[in-house]
């Protein structure tokens, strides 16, 4: 039996996206020539996706998201977020970094609600907000730790609290559980879909992983190595929750990396097992 492979989100060109990246081009001035980046990124996230952007090393990926949350401007082309264009960061795009940014000098809750505080929530608000988002995550019972007494897997669970926690229209998550060991990846992997489940918040991620962009996504956006072009989009019509080792799972990432491998036009959409 062999699932549909069609985009989830079939129709969608008639649609708003939140996210609509046109045309994007970023050159950089070396110190002997010119370093192009990214060259012509068109692609659209809609409300409410899990995309997961794939591609080699040095391919402009973490470039990409850094433009998406205004913390970079393109050369050419422009990106619109919910209509408007991005000149700057803004509280409606919340970008995890794939080390967790967190303030030592203050423990688990009080990070959390660092960036609640930034924005003037009551206080009421702020409390209510901050337990949520440790009961996401997990971390009720570690509230009054400080980072330096956290697991590599807990001080990134606090960053996803964090960013959750000021309720951006969309996350950016660049390659968060890059440096985490495989069980504690694993572990993490499965949160965040249990996270996802449960918010249907808007993620833009990127990683190098395959089974990962397979395991989280609803679509893989396939990038080619430097200068970042975008090769195709992979529809992932698997139901949640996923399992890592799973056959479907193991289909989607083998058409993911033989697309990444694959130097020629995107090749033709197997036939993905659904499961039974």
């Amino acid at each position: 039996m062999t699932a549909d492979i069609r985009p989830r989100h079939a129709g969608t060109e008639a649609r708003k996206p939140l996210l609509a990246v046109q045309g994007v081009t970023r050159r950089y001035e070396g110190n002997r020539q010119a370093v192009t980046a990214l060259e012509d990124v068109s692609f659209n996230v809609f409300e409410g996706e899990f995309v997961c952007i794939v591609g080699a090393s040095g391919g402009g990926k973490s470039t990409l998201l850094n433009i998406v949350a205004g913390l970079d401007a393109p050369d050419a082309g422009h990106t619109l977020f919910d209509g408007e264009h991005v000149k700057g960061p803004g509280p409606d795009r919340v970008l995890v970094f794939q080390e967790a940014a967190l303030l030592p000098w203050l423990n688990v809750r009080e990070n959390v609600e660092f960036g609640l505080k930034l924005r003037h929530t009551l206080l009421a608000d702020i409390a209510a907000k901050a337990e949520r988002c440790l009961e996401l995550v997990h971390l009720q019972d570690y509230q009054k730790l400080h980072p330096h007494e956290l697991s590599g897997g807990m001080r990134q669970r606090v960053q996803i609290a964090r960013a959750l926690a000021v309720e951006p229209r969309m996350l950016l998550m660049d390659e968060p559980f890059a440096a985490l060991d495989v069980q504690t990846r694993e572990r993490l992997q499965d949160e965040l879909q249990e996270i996802w489940m449960r918010t249907r918040s808007t993620v833009l991620f990127v990683t190098h992983n395959v089974r990962e962009a397979a395991v989280l996504s609803d679509r893989v956006i396939v990038m080619t190595s430097s200068p970042g072009r975008v090769k195709c989009e992979i529809p992932v019509p698997l139901p949640r929750p996923r399992q890592m080792d799973s056959p479907p799972v193991t289909g989607v990432a083998m058409w993911i990396r033989a697309e990444l491998q694959h130097t020629g036009p995107a090749g033709k959409e197997p036939a993905i097992a659904s499961p039974s």
